[in-house]
């Protein structure tokens, strides 16, 4: 059951790709009911697996291994590892995917593109699905690459809109940075360890065996891989992709930038953590913390709907790379799986109110409003009730507030970062930790009260306004409940109670100085002892960003307009999102543009001006050989020729046929010899 079902779940959406890329348009409805079909039961047969799993066989991890290609005593395979990791993963991929394509079957209608676009999420869900299965870390790069593609073509399925055929490009080149540094990691592990299975790996670690016999080296390992994850989840300084990549299909982005092409580096990271130095940690959890205090700085001034849940969702995926390089391993991946929920259902309410911008907008023959911006809503809240409560309920659990998911996750992460502090110093990182909530409940309910609170902005488009069909709204209402807390753990105040911690439990290694199991049990006193003022510091400075952004945008006690004058620079640079995209035109896109250009100049000048010169001299020279080869070789030939033909025509007069003058001839011929002798 444990190989069967997982090749059955991969291969599910690989069918649909194949059926719906082929045959998609001759279906009924272009073939979006086998699409979503087949979704559907990949979506139970993964809750199958992980019931199964988490409580059956909790502490079993289920591998097989294929021999793919030999050459001498080196192998690399193939094979499917379930895990609780995997397993909870799997319903997570499947689920957002599953909600995607129910969303896309109302939001999509009518698109140009319809069976490819159902197609394309198949060949997605696929390439993710790999990921999450695969046994050995060369499979997970040729599935890493696949989800690359796939969200290529996701992202610019507006291709004849430049800005989405930009993004795309964008995204692909972007990441594929991060995946060249990956590739390189994934050659060392090779080189050390002649396999590419995890499980080979970590028991070679385990066993003292070392990269080129250094830790060094391991953790250089460790930080190559790892700039994969900082590619696919769009971590500092990759992080320029995400937001341009909204270009594409709203639920397109609820699939990739919420809980799957996104989380797949923090799945990526989760995966090689018992390989991971305590050098290596310390840099992925810095990296986390600059990516969430940026992001979450550029995010409260944005705004475009969809722009502030992009630059949202590179926080949050900062916040859960701190958590698992300061060793809260399990509250960090709880953050992935929770996130993936309410994330995913703010990007289809943020859809659900697009969708109904464009349908008032259209009946007004107004081509001019912005539909994504939010100073173009206000009061959507009568006329939406459905988006707008599931709408607050992904609000509230992204802002931390208690008796969401949210809060049991951000709450165990702050405690983390808590102890890791007090434990090891570097008391910046949960500084980070606590700013980035208040920041993230301040511009979250900043965007909620513009976009659906208040008087309208226009009362003809609102009048047009209406709610979603269910189509739309049924996948709202399921991701709002998944945002509350029960469903991880029955103590709304405490996620280590609860089935998740359990069943994900943070594996060992005996490497990394943090990992030993002396310091892991000294890690989880400590946060275990700072939990509950973790807790009430995240519970006060979320009120406190909430209270904020009701008394500047619903009471308006404090003037928007002032605070961003008085902001100054910090306003600009927010806003203009610190200049990042400018930056790297200048040194990246201009300079590889000055460098072309120098290599052109080069090329033309130099290279050419060497051939052209070789080509002139050879001329030169062929031309004096020629002349030598006419004029004296052949002269030569010739004139031996016409002296032996000449001598010839002479000998033809003496050679007469009269016996008589032969005689006269040699007796001349003896008269001459005598006389010379004489």
């Amino acid at each position: 059951m444990f190989i069967e079902l997982p090749l059955i779940i991969l291969l599910l959406p690989l069918l649909a790709f194949v059926l719906m890329i082929f045959f998609g348009n001759k279906l009924p409805r272009q073939g979006d009911w086998l699409a979503t079909g087949m979704m559907t039961i990949t979506l139970l047969l993964s809750i199958v697996l992980l019931i199964t799993k988490v409580g059956f066989y909790s502490s079993e991890t289920i591998t097989s291994n294929f021999d793919w290609v030999v050459v001498g005593s080196k192998s690399i395979g193939f094979g499917i590892m379930i895990d609780n990791l995997a397993a909870i993963m799997l319903v997570v991929v499947t689920l957002v995917s599953t909600l995607v394509h129910l969303f896309s079957m109302g939001y999509m209608k009518g698109d140009v593109r319809y069976s490819r676009y159902f197609a394309y999420l198949g060949l997605f869900s696929f390439s993710m699905l790999g990921i999450v299965l695969t046994n050995n870390i060369l499979l997970m790069y040729v599935f890493w690459e696949l989800v690359g593609i796939s969200s290529y073509l996701l992202i610019g399925h507006w291709y004849e809109k430049k800005s989405a055929s930009n993004a795309a490009n964008k995204a692909f080149i972007v990441n594929r940075v991060g995946d060249f540094g990956m590739f390189i990691g994934i050659l060392i592990l090779f080189i050390s360890f002649s396999s590419f299975t995890f499980e080979a790996i970590f028991e070679s670690i385990n066993a003292g065996q070392l990269p080129f016999g250094s830790e060094g080296w391991l953790t250089a390992a460790g930080i190559l891989i790892f700039c994969g994850a900082v590619g696919k989840s769009a971590q500092f300084p990759l992080h320029v992709w995400l937001p341009d990549a909204m270009e594409g299909p709203t639920p397109v982005s609820a699939l990739i930038h919420a809980a799957t092409m996104v989380a797949a580096g923090v799945y990526l990271v989760a995966r090689i953590f018992p390989m991971l130095t305590a050098d290596a940690l310390l840099v992925i959890a810095y990296i986390g913390a600059i990516t969430a205090l940026i992001a979450a700085t550029i995010a409260i001034t944005q705004f475009d709907i969809k722009k502030v849940l992009a630059y949202s969702t590179i926080s949050q995926l900062g916040y859960m790379i701190m958590a698992l390089g300061v060793g809260a391993y399990t509250a960090g991946f709880m953050h992935l799986v929770t996130h993936a929920a309410f994330k995913a259902g703010l990007f289809l309410g943020a859809g659900s109110v697009i969708f109904a911008m464009h349908a008032s907008l259209h009946k007004l023959h107004d081509h001019s409003t912005d539909a994504q911006d939010i100073r173009n809503m206000g009061g959507l809240k009568s006329k939406m009730p459905i988006t707008y409560w599931t709408f607050l309920i992904f609000t509230l659990a992204i802002s931390g507030i208690p008796l969401t998911s949210g809060f049991l996750s951000k709450d165990e992460i702050l405690a983390g970062t808590l102890a890791f502090s007090t434990l090891y110093g570097h008391w910046l990182l949960p500084l980070i930790g606590f700013v980035v909530a208040g920041l993230t409940a301040f511009y979250m309910f900043r965007l909620l009260i513009l976009t659906f609170h208040g008087k309208p902005v226009s009362e003809k488009i609102q009048n047009g306004v209406s709610e979603s069909p269910k189509v739309m709204t049924i996948p709202l209402m399921i991701l709002a409940a998944l945002s509350l807390f029960f469903f991880y753990s029955f103590n709304p105040f405490g996620a280590a109670s609860g089935w998740f911690y359990t069943a994900v439990e943070r594996p060992l290694s005996v490497v990394p100085e943090l990992l030993q199991p002396a310091t892991y049990a000294l890690f989880y006193e400590a946060v275990s002892s700072v939990h509950s003022t973790a807790m009430i510091l995240s519970i006060l400075i979320a009120a406190a960003g909430v209270l904020m952004a009701v008394a500047v945008y619903q009471w308006k006690k404090i003037s928007a307009d002032d605070l961003a004058k008085r902001a100054g620079f910090l306003y600009k640079g927010s806003v203009n999102k610190w200049y990042f995209d400018e930056v790297y035109n200048i040194v990246f896109v201009s300079g590889s543009h000055v460098v072309m250009r120098a290599l052109r100049w080069f090329d033309e000048t130099i290279i050419d001006g060497i051939v052209n010169g070789a080509a002139t001299v050879t001329k030169v020279f062929a031309s004096v050989s020629g002349w030598i080869d006419t004029n004296i070789v052949d002269g030569l030939v010739n004139g031996t020729a016409s002296t032996a033909n000449r001598a010839g025509g002479l000998l033809s007069h003496i050679q007469t046929g009269k016996v008589q003058t032969y005689l006269l001839f040699v007796l001349f011929s003896f008269l001459v010899l005598f006389v010379l002798i004489l």
